[in-house]
């Protein structure tokens, strides 16, 4: 464990790289096509058909959710011989995991994307559903606009700002010190649980540094793409227990792990896009699929539970809920909730994000050799991606617009937005980058089945108090979802390994 005013080695992305999460975009555009494996075009418009017609009468399980998470889970217990049947309220499968193709052909994800050491759950099941994996781009100097120093391009560190940079080492050395303190499976058994948890990651920014207003700025650029919120929304222990949840069994998580891209969480984008993994996914398991069939009421009597949906009633003897937080809170439950996980749901907030891309005929950046990746301390275009394809064509830029970006620039007119936008990205990558072949966005809080991204995450005073219904059973019902996982919460891997915990939970007990 390092000394208490360790600093701690910064990678250049170690404290601004970490702008994306589970649900973080990558993208891949025409000149992709050749490089696909074949059918991973034809998967990308891909909505399996599923069951069609009546569901049936009686299951074992019914999972509801067709994210990742489901997926598994159904999948898992069907494996073993099991009747299974996965309920999906969308015409397609993937909840936060979504394809976009362009129209000037190729693909990018609008949604998670992004893999990198210690997920080996997601990496293992890519593998088997023959999704490759490819490098994302990271090399040559990044850049750093600030309202105050100007624009500067850097390589090695964080941003060389004389009024920040020593703060921010302090910074992520008591984070990586504290979160490796913290038992993922428990974080508010800690003994400074409460302490931790009364506190945001704002507050404890201001107490521990010089120029608090100049470190929060910046580490906006890490809670902004990755929970959809500022510092002061985040309780600290939540944010320590994140952290931690970056490494596996034998790997103690770490802020590097969690935001570098080499060697870290970014480090990774899939050939053809993360969501052909769930249609993958969905095409083995066949009529186990039922899309179009929102749950209303989950209803528990003696040894049985009815689940109503859109598309009708199915019997099971257990039930595996895989939705985001405030989704499950609309279901009408008999008997109802638990109070503690009533508590617990309203207590997750869903973080607001959408993904803005500028598509241009070639990464033009990196002719001038900058990676693409940047950081404005002010803008619509706070923290930017080079989201290319493999072979680099065409070159696609990325901003994430979360939080109080989210709040000042996602309710503008989408003119508006994408003005702003392009603006941020001329201030890193010069005049060119104002005029792209095409401009998309995917704003995940008008998701109705989503209602926000990338992941849910604990305000401050919440997690002591609620955090330790997560993962407890209500009667027949289990619970699944990325929330749910002790390791990469909020992201594709944290998805799988709560789908496979759920499916041992009710197998366990049928």
């Amino acid at each position: 464990m390092p000394p208490y005013d360790a600093v701690p080695s910064l990678s250049r992305r170690a404290l601004l790289g970490a702008t994306a999460t589970a649900t973080a975009a990558a993208t891949a555009g025409p000149g992709l096509a050749a490089a696909l494996p074949p059918g991973a075009l034809a998967d990308v418009a891909q909505r399996p058909a599923g069951l069609q017609g009546a569901l049936p009468r009686q299951v074992d399980v019914v999972v509801v959710g067709g994210g990742i998470s489901g997926l598994v889970a159904a999948r898992e217990v069907a494996a073993r011989g099991r009747s299974v049947l996965l309920v999906e309220a969308r015409d397609r499968v993937g909840g936060r995991v979504l394809n976009h193709r362009l129209e000037a052909g190729g693909v990018i994800e609008a949604g998670g994307a992004f893999v990198g050491p210690t997920q080996d759950h997601i990496t293992r099941l890519a593998k088997e559903l023959g999704v490759a994996t490819f490098l994302e781009h990271n090399t040559g100097s990044n850049v750093y606009v600030s309202s105050l120093t100007g624009r500067t391009e850097f390589t090695g560190t964080v941003p060389p700002d004389p009024t920040i940079l020593v703060d921010a080492a302090v910074l992520l050395g008591l984070i990586d010190r504290y979160a490796a303190e913290i038992d993922v499976e428990a974080p508010w058994d800690h003994p400074r649980a409460r302490e931790w948890d009364g506190t945001s990651l704002g507050e404890f920014i201001r107490r521990s540094s010089l120029n608090a207003a100049g470190v929060t700025n910046l580490i906006k650029s890490w809670t902004q793409p990755g929970f959809g919120a500022d510092p002061d929304e985040l309780s600290f222990l939540f944010t320590l227990w994140y952290v931690a949840c970056s490494g596996n069994e034998r790997n103690v998580g770490t802020f590097s792990r969690n935001s570098d891209t080499a060697n870290g969480a970014q480090e990774r984008r899939f050939v053809g896009g993360s969501q052909l993994i769930p249609l993958r996914l969905a095409k083995r398991l066949g009529e186990v699929v039922a899309l179009r069939a929102p749950v209303r009421r989950i209803e528990q009597k003696d040894d049985r539970v009815l689940v109503q949906t859109g598309r009708g009633t199915v019997r099971a003897r257990r039930v595996v809920v895989a939705a985001p937080p405030p989704l499950v809170l609309d279901i009408d439950w008999f008997p109802r909730l638990p109070v503690r996980r009533t508590q617990l749901l309203r207590s997750m907030d869903m973080g607001r994000l959408m993904k803005c891309d500028a598509v241009y005929d070639k990464p033009f950046w990196r002719d001038a050799g900058l990676t693409g990746f940047g950081i404005n301390d002010s803008g619509a275009a706070r923290a930017v991606f080079d989201n290319s394809p493999r072979d680099g064509s065409p070159g696609v830029l990325l901003a994430f617009v979360g939080g109080s970006t989210w709040r000042e620039y996602g309710v503008l007119p989408r003119a508006k937005r994408r003005k702003a936008v392009l603006e941020g990205f001329a201030a890193m990558f010069g005049e060119r980058a104002l005029r792209p072949i095409e401009y998309t966005e995917q704003d995940w809080t008008q998701e109705r089945w989503t209602r926000g991204g990338p992941t849910a995450f604990h305000a401050p005073g919440t997690l002591v108090d609620h955090g330790p219904a997560i993962r407890r059973p209500f009667g027949r019902v289990h619970w699944a979802g990325t929330e749910t996982s002790t390791y990469w919460s909020g992201y594709m891997d944290g998805a799988v390994r709560a789908g496979k915990r759920a499916a041992v939970e009710v197998l366990e007990r049928l």
